[in-house]
């Protein structure tokens, strides 16, 4: 089944191909200066550090759905070895195999593609199963610090958590925009809170991934026109799961990943951030959440911290 009119008109309108050069490879990040970092550190007032990713353990979010998204599969390869002899230091040392997407993560712009492209034009057939990515793998996109600005759309309407079925619309942005008294500027990581998250932590796995509310095929337009450089939420789909219209799976993926080169985060555990700006009164902060640089990998594991 081919793509929509409405998403190829969606798509012209935040295409962001070419915008920073054809060699380009980074996308959205490239709005990250020195100049919006020197700013992010001034929102630095009392020091307190919010960790907002989840523990990655063996029963973790994954459940099977995507083939190949194992949860950590932690081994114990050697335990108090005496490496160089008796009575020398003893080590222990582990190994994991995973999937990079299968936790708390960052989605590389080669994540998806769509009619047989990726981020700025170049051929799907660039990510091989031995060269893997060719272009816009993980690795490239190196340091990954800014304005965190928490857009808590939950308790914007009074919910602890939103409704499976809620697409969160742009307006919905705006609205967590005017209450958390905040301006998303060019280079800003965006955080959307729905409450999702809570699913998975009182144990239901499966629930938390279905139904899912999510982002709205429209707000890759509000995220455009704002210049951000990188949107994370808290839910396994990162959109609304089933889609709001019917078989066009993941479009806001594609949006983001393929035609604006933005990048995007899945299972990110924002409900101690949520109550931290409420009591705080304050939605921006520094949020660090360096990409593990696996070199043409499509996804990493990420450990973000909000620092207020």
């Amino acid at each position: 089944m081919t793509l929509p009119a409405e998403f190829h008109d969606i798509a012209k309108r935040v295409n962001n191909w070419g915008r920073w050069g054809a060699d380009d490879e980074i996308g959205t990040l490239n709005l990250i200066t020195d100049e919006v970092v020197r700013g992010a550190a001034a929102e630095i007032r009392t020091g307190r550090r919010i960790p907002l990713a989840l523990p990655l353990k063996e029963d973790g979010v994954q459940v099977g759905m995507i083939p190949g998204r194992i949860n950590p599969l932690h081994t114990m390869v050697q335990i108090n070895q005496e490496l160089f002899g008796p009575g020398t230091v003893a080590c222990s040392d582990d190994a994991v195999s995973m999937g990079l997407q299968a936790g708390t993560h960052w989605d590389a712009l080669t994540h998806v593609s769509h009619s047989g492209k990726i981020y700025n034009g170049r051929p799907a057939g660039t990510i091989t199963a031995h060269g893997r990515a060719e272009f816009s793998g993980i690795d490239k996109a190196g340091h990954i610090v800014s304005r965190g600005v928490l857009l808590d759309v939950a308790r914007t309407k009074g919910l602890d958590r939103l409704p499976g079925d809620h697409a969160v619309t742009p307006g919905d942005l705006t609205e967590a925009e005017e209450f958390g008294g905040v301006t998303v500027r060019p280079g800003d990581i965006v955080l959307v809170r729905t409450g999702q998250i809570q699913v998975y932590l009182a144990g239901d796995k499966h629930g938390y991934g279905f139904p899912s509310p999510g982002l709205s095929v429209r707000t890759p337009e509000w995220f455009h026109a704002r210049d951000v450089a990188a949107v994370a939420n808290d839910t396994l789909t990162f959109e609304i799961f089933p889609p709001e219209v019917e078989n066009l799976w993941l479009p806001v993926h594609a949006l983001h990943l393929v035609e604006m080169g933005m990048h995007q985060g899945q299972n990110w555990n924002l409900e101690k951030l949520s109550t931290a700006c409420a009591e705080e009164n304050r939605y921006a902060f520094l949020l660090s959440a360096m990409p593990e640089p696996f070199v043409g990998g499509t996804g990493t594991p990420v450990a973000p911290v909000a620092v207020l």
